[in-house]
């Protein structure tokens, strides 16, 4: 896929959560959801596992910024650190690449409440010849 055809794709789960593609281009992605009750946990604040989807998201988007055509990534490895709740309204994650070989996309993932940093990780990324399950 192009840079054009992975922004107007739409991927089942990020758009279940709600999560958007809000800016994309080489070796950089931003993505957000608007809070809502189905993303927090019993205390009232966003669930990790809802901080650790969109990181997620976000790191796979910079990392095919930067493969050809026919190729896609799939995530082997995702650490995340929560640095403080998030409870407004926006959660947002800005992920860059940082490390590209043959085989790997290495990114930085930051997530953001609002404007104030609520959790860091990394993620590298395996990169594949694109086959869907259908081929299989």
């Amino acid at each position: 896929m192009n840079l054009e055809e992975l922004q107007k794709s739409e991927i089942g789960f990020l758009s279940h959560i709600g999560g958007e593609l809000i800016d994309f281009s080489e070796g950089y992605a931003q993505l957000a959801f608007e809070i809502k009750d189905i993303h927090k946990q019993h205390l009232g604040v966003v669930h990790g596992g809802a901080i650790a989807t969109l990181a997620d998201h976000a790191g796979w988007y910079a990392a095919v910024s930067e493969i050809s055509v026919g190729q896609t990534c799939v995530t082997i490895e995702l650490k995340i650190n929560y640095l403080k709740p998030a409870f407004q309204e926006l959660l947002r994650a800005e992920a860059r690449v940082i490390n590209r070989t043959k085989k790997t996309v290495f990114v930085v993932i930051e997530l953001f409440d609002k404007d104030k940093i609520v959790a860091y990780a990394t993620a590298t990324y395996s990169v594949i010849t694109e086959k869907r399950s259908s081929d299989c």
